[in-house]
């Protein structure tokens, strides 16, 4: 076909689709060409007579990568700046490698199996991505759809990662397409060529509007509170006491309960003042008499507050891997916890298991620790790393019998994860979140929209209480129901629906990405090895 053939031009009309796809004021329709500009460059290059291929494919997919990381997730500057610039740098980093790899490849195998290398690769790596220390999936391809929920209502059988392959096949096909066949509508063949890809847009988008309207919608009958107490983190939360918290939760929902409320929420780390609470001492200390108390006046409600606690370890070395120093002979593991509260019951934690980078864990600590100290980015209370927990945890309610899965903030971005909660009983899941560190920024809108793709995963109702908004109850086929909005102080009221159901994803998790994984690797070792070399 005929096409602008200036790679500069086409790498930056890559990056612009790509950012213009984008969740939440993206029109997603355009990822599905956001990648084809980039491969007419690898195209352009691989064919031309110009020296130095490598460099310049690299440094113009660096910018094609650039563009989308600067244009999606600029507002991480809002809290930190170098946190900003060493995410988007290395994240591009890692996107344009990709890219190199599968030009290396073209070279070692045939085209098409050069394909099914690059889907599997770009796959392998957004799972890579959820798992190590660096872990950043915030643009994993399969989260754009996340505003566009009647698409999608298959993802209860593929998770996320069933959008990402499809992003990948559309645009190696219309690709292909537009490669070797000049585009226009009385051209038959490119017509007939085309075709086939427009319908793998279309049918399962049809699919997804069947499912849609199939699936039953469960009447909500669990009454909840949501507190959003508009606190700014970085001027005002810290320098308050858990006294102050806990008056202003009382005020706030004092006059909102009724006889059918059963659950209270409050965002992240509501309870945060000093050290926090003391795990060991918890059930001795003011903050436990005073809630307990609280909850002797509405003995069926349960409350899940977050709560930063800590424990103390008196040793002359350091206990744990996460352990911050303290002074001679003390140190503490500080935990991100989600605490649930019934009048006259065992109070029990959560404590947040995956972290922010940079901000609540130092990653690859003992590599890193000797050459750079406690490094931390301060954003605000107690700057130190924080330890996690090797499982979910469930919080059962001892009156209406509901399991609840509570989610810290971040962690709702984590698919596979989130679905333990689901396996281990819970009736629905609740987000205690604090997205003020990004201001009124798309940050904390994306993180809202990303949670719409847990609630069709796991078909589950979710409950978010965020500390300046967006709170909101989103139904089990994602759709949000109920919502206050940003920078707003108030109690959001409504009702959900428990589930039971078990989601083919959430019992069998990631398989499209541990599949994918298997076949880059072997494909890797084949262009390694030359086998399958065009002669």
């Amino acid at each position: 076909m005929t096409f602008y053939k200036n790679p500069l031009v086409l790498s930056i009309l890559s990056g612009v689709l790509l950012t213009l796809s984008w969740p939440v004021d993206g029109l997603s329709l355009l990822v599905f060409g956001g990648l084809i500009p980039l491969f007419f460059v690898e195209h352009q290059i691989i064919n031309d007579s110009n020296k130095r291929k490598k460099l310049r494919l690299f440094a113009l997919s660096y910018l094609s990568f650039l563009i989308w990381n600067i244009g999606t997730t600029w507002w991480i500057v809002n809290s930190s700046v170098f946190g900003m610039i060493f995410a988007i740098v290395c994240n591009t980093l890692f996107y344009a490698l990709m890219i190199m790899l599968f030009h290396w490849s073209k070279k070692r195998l045939p085209l098409r199996t050069a394909y099914i290398f690059l889907v599997t690769l770009w796959i392998s790596f957004e799972k890579f991505h959820l798992e190590w220390d660096f872990s950043w999936p915030w643009l994993n391809l399969g989260n754009v759809f996340s505003e566009d929920i009647q698409w999608i209502q298959w993802y209860e059988y593929t998770g996320s990662f069933g959008g990402s392959l499809w992003v990948l096949l559309i645009n190696i096909g219309l690709f292909e397409v537009l490669k070797n066949h000049k585009a226009s509508l009385k051209n038959t063949v490119w017509v007939k060529k085309i075709s086939p890809w427009l319908i793998g847009i279309a049918l399962p988008i049809v699919l997804s509007l069947i499912i849609f309207q199939r699936e039953k919608k469960e009447v909500p009958t669990t009454e909840v509170l949501l507190l959003q107490p508009n606190i700014d983190p970085y001027n005002e939360k810290y320098e308050k006491e858990n006294d102050y918290y806990f008056d202003l939760m009382t005020q706030m929902t004092g006059n909102q309960i009724t006889e059918q409320t059963r659950y209270i929420f409050t965002p992240e780390t509501y309870f945060g003042a000093g050290f926090g609470a003391s795990l060991k001492e918890f059930n001795e200390t003011p903050l436990h008499h005073k809630i307990d108390d609280f909850l002797g006046h509405h003995p069926e409600i349960q409350l899940i507050t977050g709560v930063q606690s800590y424990n103390v370890y008196r040793t002359d070395t350091p206990p744990t891997p996460t352990a911050n120093f303290i002074r001679e002979g003390v140190w503490l593991d500080f935990y991100n916890s989600a605490l649930k509260m019934e009048y006259q019951q065992k109070p029990e934690f959560y404590h947040k298991s995956k972290l922010v980078v940079g901000v609540e864990n130092m990653p690859y600590k003992a590599f890193f620790r000797p050459l750079l100290g406690d490094f931390l980015l301060d954003l605000g209370g107690t700057v130190s790393s924080r330890a996690t927990q090797d499982y979910r945890s469930v919080f059962e309610h001892s009156k209406v019998k509901l399991k609840t899965g509570p989610i810290i903030c971040y962690e709702s971005i984590y698919g596979e994860f989130v679905t333990a909660y689901v396996r281990k009983g819970a009736h629905f899941l609740a987000i205690i979140t604090n997205d003020a560190w990004w201001g009124n920024t798309a940050g904390h809108k994306q993180l809202l929209s990303y949670a719409r793709l847990r609630a069709i995963e796991n078909r589950r109702s979710i409950v978010r209480s965020a500390n300046t908004g967006i709170s909101a109850i989103i139904n089990a086929k994602g759709e949000i129901t109920h919502k206050l909005p940003y920078e707003i102080q108030g109690v959001l009221k409504g009702k959900f629906a428990p589930n039971e159901k078990i989601t083919f994803y959430t019992q069998y998790g990631d398989y499209i990405a541990r599949w994918s994984g298997f076949v880059a690797v072997l494909f890797f070792l084949i262009a390694i090895s030359g086998r399958l070399k065009n002669p």
